[in-house]
């Protein structure tokens, strides 16, 4: 099969979808990569590493008009033109207010299978997992420097001095982001809680995180009560597949101090804060009701090496799958078959097809 490997176009975003070692891995099975010429730049890999991997170089154009396109992140406005008929696997995200991306889907004939809806034999989402590990440990990271004074924060610095522990975090979730969030503050020594939903039982989160944190069940009166005086929020809120649910609302965010910071993880998929809109890594918060939020859509795109090592990782046998039996790979596999959101010119994923409205363009394959 041919695969194509294009160069990512959206704002500061700097992965690539496979390193060298994955493309000579799938070059090694009998097919034909064809990588965008500097696509690997952004995360350390340059074109004579794609080169010696077995991939050959070509433009924009030529890369797209392969069987299989293998992104990172969801076809931007430039590249909806270049539609057509292809497998497309990326992280698409649909659900987080999409619909010209899903109707140009609809309308090339792409079959477009999300990263992030794709489940394992256990019902988890293995190629998210590891995204969202990295957004989880940036988030304290991000938000303690935007706490900083000269960033506009209230200048409290969380974490520990001398066996004293120094600012409220309060992580909104208990999945990948929550945990890797939790346990990055606690080992600060910050005042850590977690709201959760009970996915997760207190020895489990303990065994994990390996520092003192407290546990708490997430309910509008915890969220509202705990914010309020928090100097770190972590919005960690995911319903698979769909758009993210307010959990922190208008009001809420009025009531907290003022110069603490929310970091709204859950952005890609509309955000789990009221007062969120996306942002980008070279302009990645806003003020609102004296809060600075946080809401940048590709957080772990700035630290492109090890995303690009941990994503690869991932998703290349399923890359194999793809490249070795097409569709067929997904019918014999229903956790993998979860990942269709699009295909035939309809959408397969139910809460996708919801969010946006399109509910008479719904149609369940295989």
């Amino acid at each position: 099969m041919r695969i194509g490997v294009p160069k990512e176009r959206k704002a500061d975003e700097y992965r690539v979808s496979l390193t060298p070692e994955g493309v000579a891995v799938l070059a090694a099975g009998g097919h034909r990569v064809l990588v965008e010429s500097g696509a690997g730049e952004g995360a350390g890999f340059d074109d004579a590493d794609y080169r010696t991997a077995g991939a050959q170089l070509v433009d924009r154009d030529r890369v797209w008009r392969t069987d299989l396109v293998v992104k990172v992140k969801e076809p931007v406005a430039e590249e909806l033109p270049l539609l057509d008929g292809q497998l497309l696997f990326t992280y698409l995200h649909l659900a987080g207010a999409a619909p010209t991306l899903t109707r140009a889907l609809m309308d090339s004939g792409t079959a477009a299978i999300a990263y992030e809806t794709v489940e394992d034999t256990l019902g988890k989402l293995p190629l998210l997992a590891p995204m969202s590990a990295v957004a989880g440990n940036m988030a304290i990271i991000m938000g303690a420097y935007h706490l900083a004074r000269p960033a506009g924060g209230r200048g409290l610095l969380p974490g520990s001095l001398f066996d004293r522990s120094f600012g409220k975090v309060v992580v909104i979730g208990d999945g990948v982001v929550g945990r890797h969030s939790a346990r990055a503050a606690a080992r600060l020594g910050a005042d850590t809680l977690v709201l959760g939903r009970g996915r997760v039982s207190q020895a489990e989160l303990a065994d994990f995180i390996q520092a003192k944190f407290q546990l708490q069940l997430s309910t509008p009166e915890s969220v509202a009560r705990e914010i309020a005086d928090a100097d770190l929020v972590v919005g960690a809120a995911l319903v698979r597949g769909a758009r993210a649910p307010w959990v922190v609302s208008a009001a809420m965010i009025q009531a907290m101090p003022p110069g603490a910071v929310i970091v709204d993880v859950s952005i890609d998929q509309g955000g789990c804060v009221e007062t969120s809109r996306p942002t980008t890594h070279h302009d990645p918060v806003f003020a609102h009701h004296g809060v600075i939020h946080y809401c940048v859509a590709n957080m772990p795109g700035a630290y492109p090496r090890l995303s690009t090592l941990a994503l690869t990782e991932a998703t290349l046998p399923y890359v194999q799958r793809l490249a070795g039996q097409g569709l067929d790979a997904l019918r014999t596999d229903a956790g993998f078959a979860k990942g269709v959101n699009v295909i035939d010119g309809k959408i397969a994923c139910r809460p996708v097809a919801e969010a946006l409205g399109f509910a008479d363009d719904y149609a369940p394959w295989p």
